[in-house]
């Protein structure tokens, strides 16, 4: 037929591969996000298809991913690096609500037109993400039952996390409070390092995750420094002994 499109074994082949590449690459997808709590239950192939209607994207350093007030317009699922969430005062201070690792979701406060952000959310260090539209996502919720119900149960540790540092905040000396952050922060973003574990966040950071002012925390740190139960750097603290500073959270 004049006009029509041959396609020789070389073509087929290519096509093969690619389509084979494809297949390779959304079953490694699968694999590495199959243990987060937002795909908890839920099947390998199910995993798949949900994954295939989400972008990667990359973050840099600092780099704001959403602002506090802008319109929900997409869910984020880090998959390496960390972020935090954040409000500011009246005063133009910064508080923390919480920090964000690999495998937990940011954003996920509704895809309704009118819903915004109340908080946010800023790249402490170079991340990855996959990330839907707000309303995909919605209806992928509507199509996949334990989807649903998982990100019920992320909002609802997360509201959970959040009264335990209120109550923290109200009735725990700054002593104990950081101590009980940073045994939180070694779980969540802890990185073996010369001996310990380190925790890549600067003194004001702390400070703004417990609650309290930049001179408490270093005056704290200091302290710990010297007594051999943390080392302190710039921007990092590394653990050095563990059992020393569960003694110091469980202190009244």
């Amino acid at each position: 037929m004049a006009g029509a499109q041959s396609f020789g074994p070389s073509a087929v082949a290519s096509a093969v591969t690619t389509n084979s590449a494809c297949d390779i690459r959304a079953n490694r997808d699968a694999a590495s996000v199959q243990n987060y709590p937002l795909f908890s239950n839920i099947s390998p192939a199910d995993c798949r298809e949900i994954l295939s209607t989400a972008r990667k994207e990359e973050y840099s350093r600092r780099q704001t991913i959403f602002l506090e007030g802008d319109p929900v317009r997409k869910i984020v699922l880090l998959t390496s690096g960390c972020v935090k969430i954040v409000q500011v005062g009246q005063n133009g201070c910064e508080v923390i609500l919480r920090l964000t690792g690999p495998g937990e979701a940011l954003g996920m406060v509704g895809s309704n037109g009118q819903t915004r952000h109340c908080s946010a959310a800023k790249a402490l260090r170079a991340s990855t993400a996959f990330v839907w539209d707000a309303a995909v996502f919605d209806s992928l919720a509507g199509r996949f039952p334990a989807l649903r119900r998982n990100t019920a149960h992320i909002l609802s540790k997360c509201l959970e996390e959040l009264e335990g540092r209120f109550r923290e905040i109200s009735t725990e000396k700054v002593a104990t409070r950081l101590s009980h952050e940073m045994l939180r922060l070694l779980n969540q973003i802890g990185r073996r390092a010369n001996g310990g574990v380190q925790i890549n966040l600067s003194r004001e950071e702390l400070a703004q995750l417990i609650g309290t002012t930049l001179f408490t925390v270093s005056r704290l740190l200091s302290d710990w420094d010297r007594r051999g139960i943390v080392r302190t750097r710039r921007e990092s603290v590394t653990v050095k002994s563990l059992p020393a500073l569960v003694e110091l959270s469980e202190s009244e």
